[in-house]
């Protein structure tokens, strides 16, 4: 039940909302999640400062007013004593609210096995704001559990062309001809974990590139997964 909200550690499993407040109302909120390695938020696989950079530019994009930082961080580092796994929201007018969670009990096995992913053509699977994490996530959500009814541990987001962007909670990646491919981002979001990825292929000289996942591109390629902060890569092994 612990977490953080507006400056204090709560034991409680509630917060207290206006009525009128717009991230109840709207989910007027961003967020980031991050796994936190060895409880430590320096920790280079943690990327603190790479979150911390996400939400300033979202708040920066939306012209909200800015947290108190130093808050922000000492309830991240004491969630981050209980939790593997620290959620980081924002509210319009600077609360924090920050919740945590452990990795899911099957992630080594979907590292190792692969998982199915479900494509959602539909319209209103697209969310909103697409370069943002907001708190109105509602479409990544339902696609998500339109997935698991099928049989599926994920989906895949596509846009009104058909093209594939990101799935709903990460982003995407595939290979072929010796080439690492991921999908521009200019119609989803740029993940923290792909960034750092793209970084690393880069330093080992291993071949890295963005395109437009197109259907006639996506059967071309010889393997595909996906990313997150959480997870870190997971293949995909079937799409329905």
């Amino acid at each position: 039940m612990i977490h953080w909200y507006n400056g204090e550690l709560l034991t409680e499993g509630t917060i207290t909302l206006s009525i009128s407040d717009p991230g109840l109302l709207y989910g007027a909120t961003v967020f980031t999640t991050m796994r936190v390695y060895e409880n430590n938020l320096d920790h280079e696989l943690t990327q603190w400062q790479d979150h911390c950079h996400r939400l300033s530019e979202s708040i920066k994009a939306f012209n909200w007013q800015s947290p108190n930082w130093q808050k922000l961080r000492e309830g991240a580092q004491d969630l981050s004593q209980h939790f593997p796994v620290v959620r980081m929201t924002l509210f319009p007018d600077g609360r924090e609210w920050i919740t945590g969670r452990n990795l899911p009990t099957d992630l080594a096995q979907r590292q190792q096995q692969g998982i199915t992913a479900w494509l959602a053509q539909e319209r209103h699977f697209r969310r909103s704001f697409p370069n943002y994490k907001t708190g109105n996530y509602l479409s990544n959500w339902f696609a998500l559990q339109t997935a698991k009814e099928k049989g599926a541990q994920e989906a895949i987001l596509v846009d009104e062309d058909g093209n594939w962007l990101e799935t709903t909670t990460g982003n995407l990646w595939g290979w072929k001809d010796g080439i690492w491919w991921t999908p521009i981002v200019n119609k989803a979001l740029a993940g923290v974990a792909r960034s750092r990825l793209i970084k690393i292929l880069k330093q080992q000289n291993l071949p890295v590139q963005e395109t437009v996942w197109t259907p006639h591109f996506v059967n071309s390629l010889q393997a595909l997964g996906y990313s997150n902060c959480v997870v870190q890569v997971v293949p995909i092994h079937t799409v329905i």
